[in-house]
């Protein structure tokens, strides 16, 4: 059937921009004392993390990691986001390497990622680790990422079947998981087409006890998306919940006026809200001029911040941000009108934390979101996961500029990068070091031989009788016809025991010793001199039936006789 004309004059609408709409809820479990699962989630991006590392760090790792990624929820990317997702997750992970370095009490600590970032109508989807994305599009629910796990591995093998994987000893073991093992992981990374009514499910793998057949069915059933969150939840919390347990549940849809105007209201700090709105005596004879005059409807924080009459500087890492004090702002703002007679402010020694738990606060304070679990946590704390110098500067810059942070980056990218070639150049260098040294050592084993046993008969071997490991350090050279067990009790224990030799030809002389006396050495050795008599040393009398013998031979030696 043909679609109706557009009336003459009129334009087709516009498609809608596509939004989420989300839940999301985080629960410690019954078992662990501390939640080490991070989640976000807005109108344009979603995250889990679940942390690992013990006591030590897997909360830290977690957070850091997704307070890291919230500053991309929103949907304006001139160069588009086909690498946006990965790159801030790689910088997520050496970010993690650093704290490790800054503290090294939180060595091991790391984290598994699940993201969605919506872009347009495509959705951009990264993974690592064992947390899982789950969608359900025209009926059909379906797992989109794929454990990172040992068993997965096996059953990707065909070595073991996925109803075993449950119950494998070794379930929760990572192959890939974000931390200071690995200097850039490797993600699953995909960017999916996207249609309004679909919904994603990201979770963290202390759902994985709650069987798979409930999940789908309470998934697409309950329609509510907070009310999905909460019974997904509570149904591991039945289950016994040994884990904790993380869920993020999403539907695409397209954006509404209401959205528009819900996200046109910036929340700005009290403290800004009341520097902005009291009277400055020094303006009151004259209208006020520049950006700073009047606060656009659609301005964020930060763009209210770069406003400012400050001659377009913007404050780098360590210098003085809004902190949320009044008579700080009022001095800020009165040094030039040259009223303030405030003396300035002293550095806090610790305005880094600070600085990165306003400048988050601030962030977040502008757009809708949720944000559950450890990186909740610690931005209700303050206790923001910061390495010096380059955390606080890079959060801030996302707030105000990203101009000073890549000037301070231009500078000190080149003696970064010395300082990240040089262990790998020094462990290359060891390791190559270890190689040869162990090459010319096998070497000269190759070079040596020696008289054991095989099958029962004396043999000459090529090598030493020792194992490195799994390889043998000789090998087989030649069998005799020399039976083992027809030595005296001296030579068969040399055998045994393995007899050294130089070279060939002294391995071929221990034999021949052996054949003619018994013994490796080519003398008898029960005429060795012995401190006491002893009956062993008298020599045996040739037996009758030796001496009658038809076959004419010569009186055999001692030695001879003991065989």
């Amino acid at each position: 059937m043909a679609s109706p004309e557009t009336p003459e004059g009129k334009e087709t609408p516009a498609e809608r921009p596509l939004i989420m709409r989300y839940a999301a809820r985080s629960d410690v479990g019954r078992i662990r004392s501390k939640n080490d699962d991070s989640a976000y989630v807005g109108r344009h991006l979603a995250v889990v993390a679940d942390g690992m590392g013990g006591h030590a760090g897997g909360d830290v790792a977690s957070a850091s990691t997704v307070l890291d990624m919230i500053h991309l929820d929103h949907d304006d990317y001139p160069d588009g986001a086909d690498t946006i997702l990965a790159d801030e997750i790689q910088t997520a992970n050496s970010l993690l390497s650093e704290l490790v370095h800054q503290n090294p009490k939180l060595s091991g600590m790391g984290t598994t990622v699940t993201a969605l970032l919506l872009e347009g109508r495509k959705l951009h989807f990264a993974h690592i680790g064992d947390s899982r994305a789950y969608r359900l599009r025209n009926k059909k629910f379906e797992q989109v990422s794929i454990d990172h796990t040992f068993v997965q591995r096996l059953i990707d093998e065909g070595r073991l079947r996925p109803e075993e994987a449950e119950t494998h000893p070794h379930k929760n073991v990572l192959m890939r998981v974000l931390g200071d093992v690995d200097a850039s992981p490797e993600l699953d990374l995909d960017a999916l087409d996207v249609e309004p009514g679909e919904r994603w499910l990201l979770c963290s793998d202390g759902l994985n006890y709650v069987a798979g057949h409930v999940v789908e069915r309470v998934f697409r059933e309950t329609k509510d998306l907070r009310e999905c969150a909460e019974i997904l939840v509570n149904l591991t919390l039945e289950a016994g919940a040994p884990d904790n347990v993380t869920v993020v549940v999403l539907e695409i849809a397209e954006e509404t006026d209401d959205d528009v105007n819900t996200a046109a209201v910036d929340v700005v700090p009290p403290a800004a809200l009341a520097a902005l709105d009291e009277p400055d005596s020094s303006a009151t004879d004259k209208p006020a001029e520049g950006p700073s005059a009047t606060k656009p409807a659609d301005a964020s924080p930060g763009e209210l911040k770069a406003a400012a009459p400050d001659d377009g500087k913007v404050a780098e890492a360590g210098s003085s941000f809004s902190t949320g004090d009044p008579t700080a702002e009022k001095a800020e703002s009165g040094d030039e009108a040259g009223t303030s007679k405030e003396p300035p402010t002293t550095t806090d020694p610790h305005l880094g934390e600070h600085l990165s738990a306003e400048v988050l606060r601030e962030e977040l304070a502008s757009r809708p979101h949720e944000l559950v679990g450890a990186a909740a946590t610690a931005a209700e704390t303050g206790s923001i996961p910061t390495v010096a110098g380059r955390t606080v500067a890079r959060r801030a810059a996302t707030v105000l500029t990203h101009k000073a942070e890549q000037d301070r980056l231009e500078t000190e990218e080149p003696a970064r990068r010395r300082i990240r070639w040089l262990m790998p150049a020094v462990a290359a260098v060891v390791v190559l070091g270890v190689v040869v040294g162990l090459w010319l050592g096998y070497a000269w084993t190759q070079t040596r031989y020696y008289v054991g046993e095989y099958d029962s008969r004396v043999a000459i071997f090529n090598g030493i009788s020792q194992r490195l490991g799994p390889i043998q350090l000789s090998r087989l050279e030649t069998v005799t016809d020399l039976r083992v067990a027809s030595l005296p009790e001296y030579g068969q224990q040399s055998v045994r025991q393995t007899v050294p030799a130089g070279d060939l030809d002294d391995a071929q002389r221990i034999v021949e010793n052996l054949k003619n006396y018994g013994s490796t050495s080519g003398t008898c050795p029960s005429t060795a001199p012995s401190p006491t008599p002893s009956a062993t040393t008298s020599v045996p009398i040739p037996s009758t039936a030796a001496i009658a013998s038809p076959t004419p031979s010569p009186v055999p030696t001692p030695c001879e006789a003991a065989k």
